[in-house]
Formats: C-alpha cells, structure tokens, sequence
C-alpha cells in the first residue's frame, strides 16, 4: 500500500466515527454555543489525550504479534465486521434520524476539559470502535512503517477532531443549526456507505496478503 492510499483509507474510515453523533458531540455544540471555538479544541485536546494512549497501547500490543497470519486474519475479519455493522447503523440513523437536540444529554461545566475526558473515555461506542474497526487500521499502519506508522495514522485521524468539533463549535456560536441540517445527515449517510466498503475490503485483504 503507497503513503496515498494508505493516508487517504485512514482519512475516509476515521472520518465516519469523527463525523458521527454523540455525548461529546453534542456537549460540544451546547458549550460551543457559549464559548465559539475555544471550546471544541479544548474538548480536542482532552479527546487527543484519552485516545492517543488507547491507540498506542493497541500499537504496541499488536506489535508482539503483528507477523502472526491468523491474528491478522482475525483482526482483518472482526473489523471488517464492525465496520459494515457501523456503516449499516450509520445508514439507518441519517435515514430515519430526527434530531432534537433539547431532549440530548448534555451537560455544562465549569471545566470542559475534565467533560472532554470523561465523555471520550467514558464512551462505549468510541472504545468499541477502537478495539474493533480501528485495529485492522493499527495493524496497516504497523505494517506500513511499524510505530511511525501508527503516529502518522494518528496526525491522519485526528486532525479531523479538531477541525469538525472547532468548527461545529464556532457554527454553533454563530446560532447555524447544523444538526438539522440535510447536508450533514446526506454526509452521515456517505459514510455509512463508505464504512460498509472498507469493512468488506478488510475482511478480503488478510486473504490476499497472508499464506494461510
């Protein structure tokens, strides 16, 4: 795989689970509203913190055996699989979703960073995400230059982060209601489709690649 292909797979993948809505999300636009900005790249940092060291860890776990064909293929298959799941649920929410945004659990805080770290880690879907459908993304990375790999991976996913919570941030200061908005729920949906492509194309590829 070339650094374009390799950057451009992190980029489309990562951007569902970065675009999709939750608890952060959604305590970002509240705070957003009162802060603009500042307050999504400080719940950016607080996220970077949290998952920086979930994905380093995964790294280098997977490192001890990243040259052992049928963890890959296992890798390759389970999040393969999590990912059309993802993608699936990802269709059906942009489809039937209606948003309201008053009736979401948000929560204000003197303190949003200690939010940022609490709703990142303590959040089910962003773990699952992570010990599923991102390791066959760890896994290319290794492959494709061991740990720098991994943090080129990293600087690939969560620039996303900082622009889509920054931005929404800022918009929703500027009183832009951009959950009720067509685009994003057609830009949800796109990805969804995406999601189901590489979680197929996961799957496939330990075949392609590894002598069984």
């Amino acid at each position: 795989m070339d650094l374009f292909t390799f950057i451009a797979t992190v980029v489309v993948v990562t951007a569902s689970g970065a675009l999709a809505p939750g608890p952060l999300f959604f305590t970002n636009i509240t705070q957003g509203a009162k802060s603009g900005a500042r307050a999504g790249l400080v719940f950016s940092l607080a996220h970077t913190m949290v998952e920086l060291t979930l994905v380093m860890a995964l790294a280098l776990g997977l490192l001890t055996i990243a040259h052992e064909p049928m963890i890959m293929l296992v890798i390759g298959i389970v999040g393969g699989a999590a990912l059309i799941v993802f993608g699936v649920l990802q269709i059906r929410s942009s489809l039937s979703w209606k948003p309201n945004v008053q009736n979401r659990p948000v929560t204000s805080s003197r303190n949003p960073f200690l939010v940022g770290l609490i709703f990142t880690g303590l959040n089910p879907y962003f773990i699952i995400w992570w010990l599923t459908a991102g390791l066959p993304l760890i896994q290319q990375a290794l492959a494709f230059a061991s740990l720098a790999g991994v943090v080129l991976m990293y600087v690939a996913h969560v620039w996303m982060d900082y622009a889509w919570l920054t931005g929404t941030a800022y918009l929703a200061k500027k009183g832009t209601n951009l959950i009720g908005s067509r685009g994003y729920r057609a830009l949800i949906l796109l990805f969804g489709f995406a999601l189901i492509f590489f979680g197929l194309y996961f799957i496939v590829s330990p075949f392609l690649t590894q002598p069984f």
